[in-house]
């Protein structure tokens, strides 16, 4: 198998971890976890994990400067990315999270024309009002028509959405770090940091997790989570990082609203409807446009 078939198959594996992500969180949050308190069960877990790994790893030092950008990854790649996204998971449903999630490419490079006075195109522009008038939508109009699942739409799909614009800051963040370091060299500084940014929040939900009274089958979704949704996925985008270019490995995002809409329907957790069918075209048309060749991509 070359380098490139296996970072494909890294990628793809990773949209679909993520894909089942949605349901799996869902099923945990807020019956038996209330969505800060998993947070933390999450970030704790995986600062361990990561740091252990590390002790295997070949070691770097971190230069003082580079740590203010380590916490500010932290911030918007673990904090406010998480907290915003499980709160609203915990309220709307699958389908309509992972379809938000898909403006991350959008919001990208948004934030790079932005920041790094990036140059775009007036295609890339309609795109970027598909994709919003998309997302619009979906948090509007969309708990309307909302699944059983979703308790307030609304509220959850619009923290979703500040996930995805959190996350957004976070890849440009992180993006000279990755070229400065090895990735296990601050992903468990970054880790670290943000479970502390993390613990004020969830602290008394995470005091309240009654894992011994939890059914055999929640306990290993909480693992899944901690384990797959977080520290496989990570170790995987760095297999695909290696090998193919970042604006690739961003691509496979789209596959996760299918992944998720499948996991979600076979399963009987959520259903389609014309709202959520509408903002999807529109998001991904958006996208389509995006993520047009131009001779003014996003650097790699």
């Amino acid at each position: 198998m070359s380098k490139r078939t296996a970072a494909l198959i890294a990628a793809t594996m990773v949209s679909l971890i993520y894909g089942v992500t949605f349901t799996i969180a869902k099923d945990v949050m807020p019956q038996y976890i209330n969505p800060y308190g998993f947070i933390v069960l999450r970030v704790g877990g995986s600062v361990i994990l990561f740091w252990l790994v590390w002790l295997f790893m070949p070691k770097e030092k971190i230069a003082l400067g580079d740590f203010p950008r380590i916490i500010a990854a932290a911030v918007f790649g673990v904090a406010l990315n998480m907290l915003t996204f499980f709160k609203g998971l915990s309220y709307t449903s699958p389908i309509s999270a992972s379809v938000i999630m898909v403006t991350t490419p959008i919001i990208v490079l948004v934030l790079s024309a932005i920041i790094m006075k990036e140059r775009m195109k007036k295609s890339k522009v309609l795109g970027i009002v598909l994709g919003l008038a998309g997302t619009a939508s979906l948090i509007y109009f969309g708990n309307h028509h909302a699944s059983a699942t979703a308790t307030n739409g609304t509220l959850g799909n619009l923290l979703v959405f500040i996930n995805a614009v959190s996350y957004g800051f976070y890849l440009i963040i992180v993006k000279k770090l990755m070229e400065k370091y090895n990735a296990f060299t601050f992903v468990k500084w970054i880790y670290l940091f943000g479970f502390l940014m993390v613990l004020p929040f969830g602290w008394a939900e995470f005091n309240a997790i009654t894992l011994n009274l939890m059914p055999e089958a929640v306990v290993w979704k909480v693992a899944f989570v901690i384990v797959f949704s977080t520290f496989l996925t990570y170790l995987l985008n760095l297999l695909s990082m290696k090998t193919l270019k970042p604006v690739t490995v961003a691509v496979f995002i789209y596959l996760q609203p299918l992944f998720a809409t499948l996991i979600a329907i076979g399963l009987g957790k959520d259903s389609l409807s014309l709202i959520k069918s509408v903002s999807a075209v529109l998001i991904f048309s958006g996208v389509y446009l995006v993520t047009q060749k131009t001779t003014h991509s996003i650097p790699d």
